[in-house]
């Protein structure tokens, strides 16, 4: 299977590059995805328990940088419901 993940980057005023976060968590499911597809597709020499152990890993990372930037975005709007921070 083969997938094709495109970043785009924005320029800012000093010329450093960014990319979108919810892009960067899509890549990394879509990347997960696509190995253990592969695996299971026998279009891999993977193991596919260490390919599944990878891709468990890949999720936690995109998903921490989904609440990262809800949380952001809450605080910025006023909301503290969002606050990741315990009482």
């Amino acid at each position: 299977m083969n997938r094709d993940v495109m970043l785009a980057l924005v320029p800012d005023e000093q010329g450093v590059l960014h990319v979108a976060a919810a892009d960067v968590s899509h890549m990394l499911r879509t990347l997960g995805a696509g190995w253990l597809q592969a695996v299971r597709d026998d279009a891999s020499n993977a193991d596919e328990d260490t390919v599944a152990a990878l891709t468990i890993e890949l999720a936690k990372l995109a998903d921490q940088i989904d609440v990262e930037c809800i949380a952001h975005t809450s605080k910025g709007s006023g909301d503290v419901s969002g606050d990741m921070e315990s009482p």
